[in-house]
């Protein structure tokens, strides 16, 4: 009896996993789920080394960035992530002056303590970026 019911855990465990994963996210069929970005590392091919210590603390910002507009140097001491809504926004390391264009619809996952910054040409940019940080740790810091 006991060889069955294992046997029955063994063959249907994998089913139900499937299931109840998938039943987390929607009970409609017409609700579709898109993954945007799972990554290990940012878009400059830089791996991620771990989370900050202490009380984890999640941000989200809406930026509008003008045309033709530099952000300042900076860098993150925390993993973010962010989706850029409208427009088109070049992400350029200042060591070695690495550039990635990334558009409407895209996703990118930043740099982690490397200085970095963002601009844009002719269009704006909109873009939400979520910060996974500590409460009191700055999001970013400007570059001397």
């Amino acid at each position: 009896m006991i060889k069955r019911l294992f046997q029955f855990a063994v063959l249907t465990g994998p089913c139900c996993f499937f299931f109840l994963s998938s039943w987390s996210y929607a009970h409609d069929p017409g609700i579709k789920v898109e993954k945007l970005l799972q990554t290990t590392h940012s878009w400059d091919g830089t791996r991620y080394a771990g989370y900050p210590t202490g009380q984890p603390e999640i941000t989200v910002l809406k930026i509008a960035v003008p045309p033709n507009t530099a952000l300042d140097w900076h860098q993150h001491p925390m993993i973010n992530a962010g989706y850029v809504l409208s427009g088109e926004i070049t992400l350029e390391k200042r060591d070695t002056r690495e550039r990635q264009a990334i558009h409407a619809g895209q996703a990118l996952a930043e740099c982690v303590n490397i200085t970095h910054r963002g601009y844009t040409t002719n269009q704006p940019a909109e873009l939400i970026v979520f910060y996974a940080g500590a409460a009191g740790l700055p999001l970013s810091i400007k570059a001397k």
